[in-house]
């Protein structure tokens, strides 16, 4: 994989690049003080990824992203976790806290890699609605899931990940296309990068949902939809 770093800091851009250099499984194709030099380098060259400051003069790597047209796979790099939230609403593959740790960064490049081979492999979902399921193609065989499994979904780049409670699915889908295929009265979309089983919330409030272990953000523009949908159902 080849990739492109951009930070107007160039000690933070000397530690990606060491961390680069070690791993046999990417490789830096230019570094870049700031969102211009990376525009003109995107311009003519092409790279799977691109790790990027939030916090740059001029142009901040937020909104470097959201103007950027056939984007790399985006991993944003900063010491601000404030961000992390918009972060993945750009469909970040990964969100790094500086100080960046050498194991940390290895685990976004297994991510990366698991996302490029599921691209490869083009694994496609299709929904059934008479039959209460849906159907996850994987291995060229289609694994039907019923709607009672489905704990949460979440967006994953071009992907989308469905966690029932003992196995996780990866399949090509838009959130979108998944929200309008699933069942109203049993999922909501509480995130722009999360629908939720309502049967699986454990505990909630205005802005955080518990379903087992995870712990899923309540999206402003979500927040009211998922709270009258609470009250509906006379929980609120």
């Amino acid at each position: 994989m080849k990739c492109i770093i951009v930070d107007d800091e160039p000690l933070a851009l000397d530690v990606l690049e060491s961390y680069i250099k070690k791993n046999p499984d990417i490789e830096l194709a230019a570094r870049c003080n700031n969102a211009l030099e990376a525009s003109e380098f995107l311009k003519t060259n092409k790279v799977e990824v691109m790790f990027i400051d939030v916090q740059m003069p001029e142009i901040t790597g937020l909104e470097f992203v959201k103007n950027l047209t056939n984007s790399p796979l985006i991993v944003f790099c900063t010491a601000y976790p404030d961000f992390a939230i918009e972060g993945f609403e750009l469909n970040a593959i990964d969100y790094l806290l500086k100080p960046l740790s050498y194991d940390r960064f290895c685990k976004t490049i297994e991510r990366i890699k698991e996302y490029l081979v599921l691209k490869t492999n083009k694994e496609v979902e299709q929904s059934d609605i008479e039959y209460e399921c849906i159907y996850i193609k994987s291995n060229q065989k289609q694994i039907k899931i019923s709607y009672d499994q489905i704990q949460y979904i979440e967006a994953f780049a071009d992907y989308i990940k469905l966690f029932t409670d003992n196995k996780r699915y990866i399949t090509l889908q838009t959130m979108k296309n998944m929200e309008n295929k699933l069942p109203k009265e049993k999922f909501i979309r509480v995130h722009r990068s999360f629908i939720v089983g309502v049967k699986y919330i454990s505990s909630f409030n205005s802005t955080e949902i518990e379903i087992g272990d995870a712990k899923i953000p309540v999206g402003k523009s979500y927040k009211d939809d998922f709270l009258a949908l609470m009250k509906k159902k006379n929980i609120l």
